[in-house]
């Protein structure tokens, strides 16, 4: 998705021998994303406030004795994360009203799209940013195509540049299977035939990565490492290879990654392929084309005067 409006592309042209495939810009997108995974902490905080007054001194936690209550910890989140869930929240009810004001409509299958290419692009080391549920992350992605359209609804790119980066591009439509999958690394088989009994002894999987794993920036995650794909290159072979063999729900035997670690990989979910057709593209194209003509930068908070938008957080 060409959320990106900092990085221009120069005009596409017909391709040429030899030339490289031009490369989706998903940066802002996963920004997006992790925006939104901050956003669930909001509705996670809202449960977790009592209905009576007296209930925020409730003792959630101790250490010698010295408690700390449900008020210290909501108060701790809120410092923590309060102005980005906000800001995700305000931003979101701003493209909405946008969207009224200037007749914009975003269609299902624009960001099935949106989806579908984000899955194939995304970077195996950025997988936080696919926390949350699927509704939620449909909602952002909705309104960042929403500011998408109002910033370029005056832009016109002509029918021959859409077809020639189409055509330049058309690899990029073609998205293969995807699998969520999530993976304990561990630095000796013992470890790993241990791991897998406890998994049969019904332990979660998250939880043993979290506790096992030597892979930190998974292990902190319970192991997820996002959507993969066979013969994905940023993976280790034999984990893109075994995943889309595996059942949803099922974990493999013992995995020896290239450099002697070894892995447990379980598939959460999976993503079926998808080819779109010029037709279903031609849109995101001239979107993505009319994005690198603009000037400069802009985000939701250029609208906010427009639609009186205010909060108390102060600049």
């Amino acid at each position: 998705m060409s959320s990106n409006l900092n990085r221009r592309r120069p005009a596409p042209s017909p391709a040429e021998p030899g030339r490289p495939k031009r490369k989706l810009k998903t940066g802002p997108l996963l920004v997006l994303l992790l925006i939104l995974f901050l956003g669930n902490l909001l509705w996670f905080i809202a449960w977790l406030i009592p209905n009576d007054k007296g209930g925020s001194k409730e003792e959630v936690a101790s250490v010698s004795g010295d408690e700390i209550t449900r008020e210290e910890w909501l108060a701790a989140m809120e410092d923590q994360h309060g102005r980005d869930t906000l800001l995700e929240l305000v931003n979101q009810k701003v493209m909405e009203t946008a969207a009224k004001e200037y007749g914009i409509k975003v269609t299902d299958k624009e960001v099935d799209l949106e989806l579908a290419m984000l899955r194939s692009t995304q970077d195996s080391t950025e997988t936080a940013l696919f926390a949350g549920d699927s509704a939620r992350v449909r909602d952002k992605l909705k309104a960042q195509l929403i500011l998408e359209k109002v910033l370029t609804k005056d832009v016109v790119v002509e029918e021959e540049q859409i077809k020639a980066f189409y055509e330049e591009n058309q690899s990029l439509y073609d998205v293969p299977d995807a699998y969520r999958t999530r993976m304990i690394v561990v630095d000796s088989m013992e470890k790993a035939e241990e791991a897998i009994a406890e998994l049969e002894d019904g332990s979660s999987f998250e939880a043993l990565a979290r506790e096992l794993s030597i892979d930190t920036a998974s292990g902190s995650l319970g192991g997820d490492i996002g959507y993969i794909s066979s013969k994905q290159s940023s993976v280790d072979a034999v984990i893109s290879e075994t995943a889309s063999s595996l059942d949803v729900g099922k974990w493999s035997k013992p995995l020896t990654l290239e450099n002697g670690d070894i892995a447990i990989i379980t598939v959460t979910e999976k993503a079926d392929g998808q080819t779109f057709s010029f037709k279903e593209v031609s849109g995101h194209i001239s979107r993505e084309l009319a994005l690198e003509q603009l000037p400069q930068s802009v985000t939701p908070e250029a609208f906010w005067n427009e639609f009186d938008a205010e909060w108390f957080y102060s600049e």
